[in-house]
């Protein structure tokens, strides 16, 4: 008996996936920007100060902690703040951190070209397999290594 429950110890992952205490979500986990504007808040109220305002509509974040209506988010820098959920998306977007990325037909190295994109660009995220996300932007579509994308972890498949 003790050592199938040691066994069975063993299997356990090292922590289980943590889980927002308000959505029961995981955390962390990626979102967008809904708005065309976002304030960004020193705490979790209307009462707290305003550091900056995110002025671009499907910038990706990602929720480390929730508190009522309110969601901690951090961007790709680390800047982080409270903002409230109603301007926050599930949509998925990505940001492209690499110059002139190539987007190919297939997930490989060595697929066709349909398209380039510049650092900086946001787009939809599709399917990711382990090392390669299919991402959309501008009416362009195409396969990319994930590690040129900010808003996926590097563990993540989709389908």
């Amino acid at each position: 008996m003790i050592l199938t429950l040691a066994i069975a110890a063993l299997a356990l992952p090292l922590h289980a996936a943590e889980r927002g205490p308000v959505t029961g979500l995981p955390l962390p986990r990626y979102v967008s920007l809904k708005a065309s504007e976002g304030n960004v808040r020193r705490g979790p109220s209307l009462s707290h100060r305003i550091d900056w305002v995110y002025n671009r509509r499907g910038v990706p974040l990602q929720v480390t902690a929730e508190y009522g209506h309110w969601r901690r988010v951090r961007d790709r820098d680390g800047a982080g703040g409270w903002m409230h959920y109603t301007l926050l998306s599930g949509v998925r977007m990505v940001l492209v951190q690499e110059d002139m990325l190539a987007l190919r037909r297939l997930p490989t190295p060595d697929a066709t070209i349909l398209a380039r994109t510049e650092a900086g660009v946001i787009a939809r995220l599709g399917k990711c397999k382990p090392d390669w996300c299919r991402i959309s932007a501008d009416g362009y579509k195409g396969w990319v290594p994930k590690t040129a994308l900010w808003g996926v972890d590097p563990d993540e498949i989709r389908e």
